[in-house]
């Protein structure tokens, strides 16, 4: 006696495999165009032509002997120059996260009565970040990754093999 085809565990097993991969190739599609990933940087053949350009910043940076210290304690950062030349008008300071470009930002801090630049965030900055500091003309740069929150002062030196 032969029974019906639905009543047969093996009939539903043989179509619930491939009805699986395709409800699942489905929901990987729609998770993948409603969520995109972000590019950090855009366009990449001509941030490789200006890797060039911008070793020579870091150098001059080296050669002008630039050297900071930097501490971010209760969502006060303050910036201390430490090396040669200790003196400038304006410092921007670049925060790049390394995985979302939407949490970016730049600062443009004037130094204080004792030299040091100060900012205080309204909310807290934690985590890992890449940061370039230039003077307001951009004649040199120096970048460097770091961890924040730090209590204690970070040394931000140029360094050639970390310029982008």
């Amino acid at each position: 006696m032969k029974t019906p085809w639905y009543k047969e565990p093996w009939a539903w097993l043989v179509f619930f495999l491939p009805f699986s991969a395709v409800v699942a190739g489905i929901t990987t599609l729609i998770i993948a165009n409603t969520d995109p990933d972000d590019l950090v940087v855009g366009d990449y053949y001509k941030k490789g032509k200006a890797i060039n350009f911008q070793v020579s910043k870091v150098k001059l940076a080296q050669k002008l002997g630039m050297k900071f210290g930097l501490k971010l304690v209760d969502n006060a950062l303050v910036i201390t120059p430490t090396g040669i030349e200790k003196r400038f008008p304006l410092l921007k300071v670049n925060f790049y996260h390394p995985t979302q470009e939407e949490r970016d930002f730049e600062l443009s801090l004037t130094p204080d009565g004792s030299g040091d630049f100060r900012h205080n965030f309204s909310s807290p900055v934690s985590g890992k970040w890449r940061i370039t500091l230039s003077p307001f003309d951009d004649s040199w740069k120096i970048q460097q990754q770091i961890a924040l929150p730090q209590a204690d002062f970070i040394e931000i030196i140029p360094d050639p093999a970390q310029a982008q």
